[in-house]
């Protein structure tokens, strides 16, 4: 894979950070405290990656907008009382981006996040000079429409196939594939192994730390 691709575009939950976890937990008590029926674990697993109103509404959809709006407010509160640093980073995640970052490829980010929450783990985990150019969904089209891959090509002046995204869930892969893009898929965050090995990625690993050795 080396000299294969200029641009590397990175998901973030469950691809860069271990915040899978941490997100399914808020979606289950956002559940509770809004009297809802609480999601099983992987039901909620299998929406991340979404935009927060598209997760919520298929978590939730005999739900009202008014109930789906609450279930959002209660769910980014509780998300927000824990704040996410680069301690929260996959093993050798923030070195392999610095060397990444060293090696001359342009680093992007694509993710469901809204572009406050972005913001706010950016700051946290001290990565914002990393990155060329971050899109989030509350600012384009929710994952898996290809418009944020589209503008994130566009900004770094980067063909489809001189880039690469990487992602843990089949959105981030389905996403690739209407982008005309490449992927590499990682078995670390929401989606299992064998859904995301439907969509054919470019590789299956388990660590995204793994890619430094298969792009250096």
């Amino acid at each position: 894979m080396r000299n294969r691709f200029d641009l590397i575009i990175f998901d973030w939950d469950g691809t860069l950070i271990n915040s899978i976890d941490w997100i399914a937990n808020c979606l289950q008590l956002a559940a509770a405290e809004c009297n809802c029926p609480i999601p099983e674990r992987q039901a909620a697993k299998d929406v991340i990656g979404l935009s927060i109103d598209h997760a919520i509404a298929s978590l939730f959809p005999e739900a009202e907008l008014v109930l789906q709006e609450r279930l959002i407010a209660v769910y980014q509160d509780l998300y927000k009382t824990q704040e996410l640093g680069r301690e929260h980073f996959f093993d050798g995640v923030y070195e392999m981006l610095l060397a990444l970052k060293a090696a001359d490829y342009q680093l992007a980010v694509a993710t469901g996040k809204t572009r406050a929450g972005l913001a706010r783990v950016l700051k946290s985990t001290h990565t914002e000079d990393l990155f060329e150019i971050t899109r989030c969904a509350d600012e384009t089209a929710s994952k898996p429409s290809p418009k944020m891959l589209q503008e994130i090509l566009a900004h770094c002046n980067c063909r489809s196939d001189r880039a690469l995204m990487v992602g843990d869930t089949i959105f981030d892969l389905q996403m690739a594939t209407k982008a005309k893009m490449q992927a590499v898929a990682l078995t670390c965050g929401a989606h299992p192994e064998y859904l995301l090995r439907e969509y054919q990625p470019l590789l299956c690993l388990q660590q995204p730390a793994e890619l430094l050795k298969l792009l250096i």
